[in-house]
């Protein structure tokens, strides 16, 4: 149960949330100024400090540097960019402006616990405090949040899905830092970046003389990795040889140097990342089936962006009050026409391309206020749904009056969306895939499946 230290000086504030983290399972103790939170309490042994900006006495920001690395969230009822951006500059892990709902106020807590600090140890260097940052409100992050706090309390093996860019290795590194192993090290792989000729030697390492230029012997990523975690992003890239040596250290729990006779036992949990689909790969003999489903013991999808709703204003911000205080820059706020085309965007990129996007736009903001010219966002002119339905009735009834005046067909000029929704579907699905059909209609693919599933609209037979 995490333990959570409320400090407020309003005690009707305070008894509430009490009340709200005490429903929730929280274990929570709290005090009405930073004097009282630093004498009664030791403050290293919580989990999160909620503090109210303005307090009697010290803010609330002093407790940042008194709590050392316990994460602190910064309450404030001024909720200006500029208080925001000066709590974050001093290390607040995040803000919530009052009055808060409690949903809100739950989900940040949420989405805050799961990046505890820890101490991160790398393979040559000594250990750092380390925090994973990864953020979100809607419903698939706060289901992957579940997922992740679920299965990083055991020692199986994870297959995270989902685009480039979405933040799959933020996912390996908060399953790491709440799991057993936080204190070894979790080694990052990109196997799309490592010539073929050399992944095997990374991976499992080479003894001297084994191949031309092994001049010394060499410890592999997965030796390195003893006792911690092992990343391997992008796994669909990975050769089937190296697949196969892969397949054994997962069965076996032990690797053989290339050029060796001799096997070592080591103690690796196993995370892959990958865009592409295993299964289909290993359909083409492109991907060991039976290393997919050794890989396959727990699946976390991380959603594209343009199907995480208000979660890309949100992150937005975060990144613009990062920016803004990495690059020594006065307040900057974001226009409400940015805001609109930056959720009407789709976001091939995702989270890296939103993180860029703002990045520029900061640099170029020489008013402070961001407009959507300054995010350089290649943006299509997408008409509406509501348009393309206008524009449908008016196609199918000046073609239906020009083939026939006798047609007996009915106007489309009474049809619902639903019954647009399903003619456009259904009359253009032979020569278009989901992936078009949703970026014609204007939705995303889940709301485009979900549709059909409502109106009962079949998908095209294969072949």
């Amino acid at each position: 149960m995490s333990r959570i230290l409320i400090v407020e000086d309003e005690s009707i504030i305070r008894a509430a949330l009490r009340r709200l983290l005490e429903k929730n399972n929280y274990n929570i103790d709290d005090a009405a100024s930073v004097d009282e939170a630093a004498s009664q309490f030791n403050l290293d042994s919580f989990d999160l400090i909620i503090s109210d900006l303005r307090l009697p006495g010290a803010p609330g920001t002093d407790l940042i540097k008194l709590a050392n690395t316990v994460p602190v969230l910064i309450m404030t009822s001024y909720a200006s960019m500029k208080s925001a951006v000066d709590a974050m500059k001093m290390g607040a892990v995040d803000y919530i402006a009052k009055p808060f709902n409690h949903e809100d106020m739950l989900s940040t807590i949420a989405s805050i616990l799961i990046q505890q600090p820890v101490e991160q140890h790398s393979v040559n260097t000594e250990s750092a405090t380390q925090r994973t940052e990864i953020t979100g409100k809607c419903d698939a992050m706060l289901s992957l949040f579940s997922r992740i706090s679920k299965v990083a309390r055991t020692d199986a093996t994870v297959l995270v899905l989902g685009e480039s860019g979405t933040g799959k290795e933020l996912v390996a590194r908060a399953i790491h830092e709440q799991s057993s192993r936080a204190k070894a090290p979790m080694i990052s792989v990109n196997c799309a970046a490592i010539p073929e000729s050399l992944i095997e030697s990374e991976l499992f390492g080479h003894e001297k003389g084994s191949f031309t230029g092994a001049d010394n012997s060499r410890c592999g990523l997965i030796e390195a990795a003893d006792n911690g975690t092992l990343f391997l992003d992008e796994i669909g890239e990975l050769p089937l040889e190296a697949q196969a040596r892969l397949l054994r250290f997962l069965q076996e729990g032990e690797i053989r140097k290339v050029g060796s006779i001799q096997s070592i036992k080591v103690n690796v949990r196993l995370i892959a990342a990958t865009h592409r689909n295993l299964k289909e790969l290993a359909r083409a003999a492109q991907f060991r089936e039976d290393l997919y489903y050794r890989l396959y013991v727990m699946e976390l999808n991380m959603p594209p962006l343009r199907e995480r709703g208000q979660d890309i204003i949100m992150l937005a911000e975060r990144f613009l009050i990062s920016a803004c205080s990495r690059m020594n820059c006065p307040e900057t706020i974001l226009s409400d026409s940015s805001r609109q085309v930056m959720l009407q965007y789709s976001w091939p990129g995702n989270v890296r391309e939103l993180e860029n996007a703002i990045e520029r736009a900061v640099i170029l903001a020489d008013n402070h206020f961001i407009t959507p010219d300054l995010l350089g966002l290649d943006i299509e002119t997408r008409p509406s749904l509501q348009q393309l339905e206008s524009d449908y009735i008016e196609q199918s009834t000046t073609r239906e009056t020009t083939t026939s005046h006798l047609s007996k067909k009915s106007s489309p000029a009474g049809l619902s969306m639903d019954d647009y929704f399903q003619r456009f579907v259904i009359e253009h699905q032979n020569e278009m895939n989901e992936t078009d059909l949703a970026k014609k209609l204007g939705v995303s693919r889940k709301c485009l499946w979900e549709r059909r599933q409502k109106l009962g609209i079949p998908k095209r037979p294969k072949g």
